[in-house]
């Protein structure tokens, strides 16, 4: 793929200004084409957890999803083959122990949830996102706009945390406190939609025990790694167009005629053949991404693309997320969706999270 911008730190302000929260406290340090945020100390990260599971889950109920523009969704453009700058590689998945029935029907992940946080107006939300595997089983994938805010340039991972499997305020596997961001440089710093990807390593997950004694109001337990819970998807870059996918998601969004077929509450899925050509969006100055005709409308932003998914092992390779939402039948229906292409700078942003070890908060 051709490089948009230099790869090189521009300055301390910049790139201080592009991972600043409460959670994801501290200057961002970039090196090469990955910055990354400091990490969120386990005293953090204990006040994260309480925050979100006090009250039965209330505040994750009233979360909303990130509301990208679905009243006038963009059209795609067609822009050239894709480029790959390394070999093609991959990393192969983790699963659980998992009973699988004979069904006409997909089985969904168990890697697959939410993301939610606080944005810098102080409104609860959420992303779709999945586990991914990794040394340390405690990567989650993601959009980076569900990392950074390039509309008003500020970072919004306050109080951010994966649920997997994620159902009306439920966390059947826990509640786990993201420790540190990474994400391209490129998007960070220039807001480029073709890096809109980030990878977060993650602390064991939490629950709430049933004992009523503490302090807080609630007392929570150790629930483990995220990849010992749910597993984690591979991951593959570098990989030909025109692949079958798998695409999993919470969408919600109403499609740009008011209609409204999602509810946000259950993942949906869709599969097909991405484009045989990257693919542009004057909208959001999108010059390579790969398409892929699906109705999915934004709540599931983040969610994985998958190839070699297996519906009995429920896993796969992940190789894209939900970045953008198109009517290409100009119906005012969202028909298609996209994703940046991975390749040998998105692998590399995923190996400097993969690496990065948690343990417990508790």
């Amino acid at each position: 793929m051709k490089i948009k911008h230099a790869l090189v730190p521009v300055g301390g302000g910049l790139a201080a200004a592009a991972l600043l929260t409460a959670s994801f406290a501290g200057a961002v340090e970039a090196k090469g084409h990955v910055a990354h945020s400091e990490s969120v100390s386990i005293a953090g990260a204990q006040g994260i957890a309480r925050f979100w599971l006090e009250n039965n889950g209330a505040a994750l109920q009233a979360a909303t999803y990130v509301e990208e523009d679905t009243t006038d969704v963009d059209k795609l453009t067609s822009t050239g083959t894709a480029t790959t700058d390394t070999k093609a590689g991959s990393v192969a998945p983790t699963g659980t122990t998992t009973t699988t029935t004979k069904s006409k029907n997909v089985n969904l992940p168990k890697t697959i949830g939410k993301v939610f946080f606080v944005d810098k107006d102080g409104d609860k939300r959420w992303c779709s996102a999945s586990s991914i595997q990794g040394k340390y089983r405690n990567i989650v994938a993601t959009a980076g706009h569900c990392v950074y805010d390039t509309a008003n340039d500020e970072q919004l991972l306050d109080n951010w945390v994966f649920v997997p499997g994620y159902y009306q305020g439920k966390a059947p596997w826990g509640v786990y406190v993201g420790k540190q961001a990474f994400v391209h440089y490129d998007y960070s710093v220039y807001e480029d939609y073709d890096r809109d990807y980030a990878f977060v390593s993650v602390y064991n997950g939490v629950t709430i025990k049933k004992s009523t004694t503490s302090r807080h109001g609630l007392e929570v337990e150790d629930a483990g790694r995220l990849g010992d819970n749910v597993g984690g998807q591979g991951i593959a870059w570098n990989q030909p167009l025109k692949k079958a996918h798998y695409v999993f998601g919470y969408p919600q969004a109403p499609q740009p005629d008011g209609n409204k077929p999602y509810t946000g509450v259950t993942p949906k899925w869709c599969y097909g053949t991405t484009t045989a050509k990257t693919v542009g969006s004057a909208a959001k100055k999108i010059e390579e991404h790969v398409g892929l005709k699906c109705a999915m409308t934004a709540g599931a932003d983040g969610g994985p693309w998958l190839v070699k998914y297996s519906s009995a092992k429920r896993t796969g390779y992940l190789n894209g997320v939900t970045s953008a939402f198109y009517d290409q039948d100009e119906n005012d229906r969202v028909d298609h969706i996209s994703s940046p292409y991975f390749d040998g700078e998105t692998y590399s942003v995923y190996a400097s999270a993969a690496n990065v070890w948690s343990g417990k908060l508790f």
